[in-house]
């Protein structure tokens, strides 16, 4: 079965919000073909579905910062009048249970796809990031040892650099 809403077109809107990943109503009422309005509404109505880890309002603020982040030429982002809800996955998960279409639940279902694929890159890049620490722990300690016998070869071309310089003090001047 092909899938109904691309990979990309679900990652491409999903944001980073509050430190959370989120979807914003209009995006997923998009992808859910309906209004807006028709997803509020749902969501309103249920509202005890959706407590504040699910879902939130954004600020004024927060949707200033957000528009700010994209070009000033795109209407459709710098359309945006009124705070969008932002859901989490788990919000968007919920939703399923208020929509109750065919196209909802298969969008849900491509969505939690996608958040599942995001964790496991978070996971895998927290592995990396791992390894590079211990890899540069193990290169600091080579370089310490390296400054060291750089060090010690200082100090051992002074010390004979002072042996040249006694020497040559005590050669006796010669006139001719």
């Amino acid at each position: 079965m092909s899938d109904i809403v691309s990979v990309e077109a679900i990652s491409d809107k999903i944001y980073l919000i509050r430190g959370l990943k989120v979807m914003l109503d209009r995006d997923l009422a998009e992808l859910y073909g309906i209004e807006t309005k028709r997803l509020k509404e749902q969501v309103r109505r249920n509202i005890a579905r959706f407590p504040k880890d699910f879902m939130f309002e954004l600020t004024k603020e927060e949707l200033n910062n957000w528009r700010s982040q994209f070009a000033t030429s795109n209407q459709y982002i710098m359309g945006l009048r009124i705070p969008p809800f932002a859901f989490t996955e788990h919000g968007v998960l919920m939703l399923s249970s208020v929509l109750k279409s065919d196209r909802a639940v298969q969008v849900n279902i491509q969505i939690m796809r996608v958040f599942v694929k995001l964790r496991q890159l978070f996971l895998d890049n927290k592995d990396i990031r791992k390894e590079l620490e211990e890899f540069k722990q193990i290169t600091d300690q080579r370089f310490t040892q390296l400054n060291c016998l750089r060090c010690l070869c200082i100090i051992r071309m002074c010390y004979e650099v002072k042996k040249m310089v006694s020497f040559i003090r005590v050669l006796p001047v010669t006139s001719s």
